[in-house]
């Protein structure tokens, strides 16, 4: 791996020497005016929890204790403890820490173990990605206790341990996903449920028809995109939490200023003493405070850690606790009120209209965030390969983080229906969403301990701590969630199980793939046995074949010459690969290298993409590929003039395997050519312009096109206007540097620019995958039955990459894996 210039377009530094990468702190205004948007965003969900608390709490066997002041305030005691131990301790003040260049989430956890303490299962990893900048955290050390060093080659050593890390990441990512149908039901049928306390005419069918609808409403208008509505966001939530915290001020000064006394821990212990079991089983309930915790880890890539602590500290702490407070005094003096509508009953009459009003648009906001954060996880499971490849557009040209999924959209819409009319209770579907809450927080406890351990090297004493303080009391959670399996609970375990098994199989599928062509690539010395014609027929153009393979030619080429003895005069092998980064940085983006001789006119491409980047999103990769390779032709005939005088000069063979970080140039001229922009005029046919080349003898493969397959380009580039363009743009070899050029990286580059004007080719491989006969019966059914039905079913490659479909020559084989 050569070194990377700053000189040569690859600082990390902007145009006017800021560093975008490393930024300064943030001034007390701007930090204010993220921690105000972060309210629209991050909190939507954990803000509507007070709708449902006590309900959820009080809805089983706890309901005879009602008229116990003690039970309410030990009820209350027991909400405010877990808001400030999870939420605030937990994850304001620690989980936060543990950001992947500044993303949050599951995957962020898991990305941080893969680079490391090696437990990746992802296929083509190289030694080049480690030398990412960003690819280990600061400040970290590669140096290893004897305790941990052990520990880190068990699990390096036991591949069924890393299997098991990946199947746990996998479970929460899917209690995430699950989140995405359960929150939208729950918090609009909750809002709507409101209108039967001064509206007794309304039947509960009436108000389900009416959620229903807006739940409809909401799917449909996925598509125009969160930064159509984001501008309401932050002021109806902060409107909302002002109004919580106002009404339980108003609920403690009218009702009972007593439940003051209820913030000391003594009334958790006296509530567990006097309700006993019911008192365990109804933590099912309690622990729907803590709904859309997860978000605010999971959401850090859109503000900064400092920021969501001071709107949470600030603002969302003290509201939700001021107004369970005041719900609780409410409940203490009211004990024959409906319990199911005990949110609404303690509005006071005046201001229970508008207030109903902004509860409905804050179950919204909270909905459409949850919404937004299933879409980034589906794309961040695709990007590991964990996920079939679906439809991603993005909705703002200006924050790539807010995209839209069409098929994810109508899938959640389709079960969030489903659930909302199946179980038309929100008692259901709140042991349905709090066992999906408890089984996130504990997967992330999980997570973190590992991180404290390999990531910030703490010990194992802090990590066991931890585990120990907040897996606890998490457990004790989820033992209790998992006593309403039978009443609602069941519904995430099914979801998460399906979604993982859709997961898993997709990733066996794609590493079984993998380490067929890793087994079955082309023999690089029978490669260059065959000579610079490969013993084939080179006709004019470049060829870009698509591999999964980051080194080795693929068994597609041989196959592809075995049946069509002809190949393009300059072959680009590439392979587009996601690292465990979340986002991978343009000048470090592009790994050149060469196969074989100079002569081969063979070279390899590795695009690398981070598991929150777009592979595809590149509009010109035909022309900036070309001038990458002209660069890396530079570098390497500089690489061999400057080392020519300290030893022999090696031979063209023995640079197989090297690569090199390839940035595009600031300056065009350093590569030696010029790029001619497109004609002015965009209705020019393609005839036209082949025959203009044709007579400037700018390129002798223009004029050999047949009529035919002018016409063809001239049918398709209305259809993609982008390609036109692409097409349109040529090149030429730069006469004022060509003279102090060296003849053969000239001669290089003129081949490269005659094969470019010739046409570009891409050329894919259509694989089919089957399992072996001596397989077992369960692989045959993942691999002949499932996995063939997914890949059935998504985005094909070429889609994804954003390949033009005129240019696409597939290859089929079949894989038996």
């Amino acid at each position: 791996m050569w070194p990377m210039d700053p000189e040569n377009g690859l600082s990390p530094k902007n145009t006017i020497g800021i560093d975008v990468y490393n930024p300064p702190p943030l001034h007390w205004t701007s930090l204010l005016v993220l921690a105000y948007q972060s309210c629209g965003v991050v909190y939507g969900d954990l803000s509507t929890s007070p709708l449902y608390v006590y309900k959820g709490t009080f809805s089983g066997s706890l309901h005879r204790f009602l008229g116990e002041e003690a039970v309410v305030f030990g009820v209350f005691s027991v909400v405010f403890w877990t808001v400030t131990l999870i939420p605030l301790l937990k994850y304001v003040f620690i989980v936060l820490s543990a950001d992947d260049n500044g993303e949050g989430g599951t995957f962020a956890l898991y990305s941080l173990l893969v680079r490391h303490a090696k437990f990746s299962l992802m296929p083509n990893q190289q030694a080049a990605d480690e030398e990412l900048s960003a690819y280990y955290r600061p400040g970290y050390s590669t140096e290893d206790t004897p305790m941990l060093r052990a520990l880190r080659k068990f699990l390096e050593k036991h591949r069924k341990s890393r299997t098991c890390l990946l199947v746990m990441v996998l479970f929460g990512a899917s209690l995430v996903i699950g989140d995405g149908v359960l929150t939208p039901a729950m918090s609009v049928l909750s809002s709507f449920s409101g209108l039967q306390v001064h509206s007794s005419a309304l039947t509960h069918g009436e108000v389900l028809l009416l959620s229903c609808i807006v739940l409809v409403c909401l799917f449909t208008l996925q598509h125009w995109g969160t930064r159509r509505v984001a501008f309401l966001f932050a002021p109806v939530v902060v409107l909302w939490l002002l109004l919580l915290g106002a009404l339980g001020v108003y609920n403690i000064v009218v009702w009972n200023p007593r439940i003051l006394r209820a913030l000391s821990p003594y009334y958790v212990v006296s509530f567990f003493q006097r309700t006993g079991k019911e008192g365990w089983i109804s933590l099912g309930g309690v622990l729907l405070s803590m709904t859309g915790t997860e978000a605010m880890y999971a959401d850090l890539g859109h503000f900064t850690a400092a920021s969501i602590r001071v709107a949470f500290v600030g603002l969302i702490y003290p509201c939700l606790v001021l107004q369970y407070m005041g719900q609780a005094a409410f409940l203490s003096k009211s004990p024959n009120c409906n319990i199911h509508l005990i949110f609404f009953e303690s509005i006071p009459r005046p201001i229970f209209w508008p207030v109903l009003v902004i509860a409905t648009l804050a179950a919204i906001v909270g909905s459409q965030a949850v919404i937004s954060a299933t879409f980034s996880i589906v794309r961040q499971c695709t990007a590991l390969g964990c996920f079939p490849r679906v439809k991603i557009v993005h909705t703002s040209n200006r924050i790539h983080g807010q995209i839209y999924s069409p098929e994810i959209n109508w899938i959640l819409m389709l079960v969030c229906l489903g659930v909302t009319v199946g179980f038309r209770d929100t008692t259901l579907i709140g042991h349905a969403y709090g066992m999906a809450c408890a089984g996130v927080m504990v997967v992330t406890t999980l997570l973190m301990a590992l991180v404290m351990v390999f990531v910030w090297q703490q010990g194992f004493l802090l990590a066991t701590m931890f585990l120990l303080a907040f897996g606890s009391v998490e457990c004790v959670y989820l033992s209790a969630a998992l006593m309403k399996v039978p009443q609602g609970g069941w519904l995430p375990l099914a979801l998460s199980l399906v979604i993982v098994a859709v997961m898993y199989v997709w990733h066996y599928g794609t590493r079984r793939r993998h380490m067929f062509d890793v087994q079955n690539k082309v023999s690089l010395k029978w490669l260059h046995a065959l000579g610079p014609s490969l013993g084939i027929v080179r006709v004019p153009g470049i060829g870009l074949i698509y591999s999964e393979l980051a080194t080795g030619v693929p068994a597609i080429f041989s196959h592809f010459v075995t049946n069509l003895p002809a190949f393009h005069q300059v072959l680009v092998f590439v392979c587009v690969k996601a690292v465990p980064i979340p986002h991978v940085r343009c000048y470090e983006r592009h790994l050149i290298g060469r196969i074989g001789p100079r002569e081969f006119r063979m070279y390899r491409c590795v695009v690398r993409h981070g598991y929150k980047d777009v592979p595809g999103d590149d509009n010109d990769f035909e022309n900036d590929l070309v001038v990458r390779i002209a660069e890396f032709v530079h570098m390497e005939a500089a690489e061999a003039a400057s080392n020519s005088a300290d030893a022999p000069r090696e031979s063209d063979a023995s640079v197989e395997g090297r690569m090199a970080v390839v940035s595009r140039p600031f300056d065009l001229s350093r590569t030696g050519l010029l790029m001619r922009a497109p004609l002015p005029n965009p209705e020019d046919s393609a005839v036209v312009r082949a025959a203009t080349a044709a007579t400037a003898a700018t390129s002798t493969a223009d004029s050999s096109k047949t009529e035919t397959i002018q016409s063809l380009q001239t049918m398709y580039e209305p259809e993609s206007p982008g390609f036109a363009i692409r097409r349109r743009i040529r090149f030429e070899i730069d006469d004022v540097t060509s003279e102090s050029m060296d003849p053969a990286v000239k001669e290089e580059l003129s081949a490269l620019v005659e094969a470019k004007h010739a046409g570009v080719a891409y050329i894919m491989g259509h694989s089919y995958i089957k399992a072996r006969k001596s397989s077992s019966l369960f692989k045959k059914l993942a691999i002949d039955v499932a996995y063939t039905f997914l890949r059935k079913n998504c985005r094909g490659p070429a889609v994804a990459l954003n390949i033009p479909h005129i240019s696409l020559i597939e290859v089929g084989m079949i894989y038996y894996v």
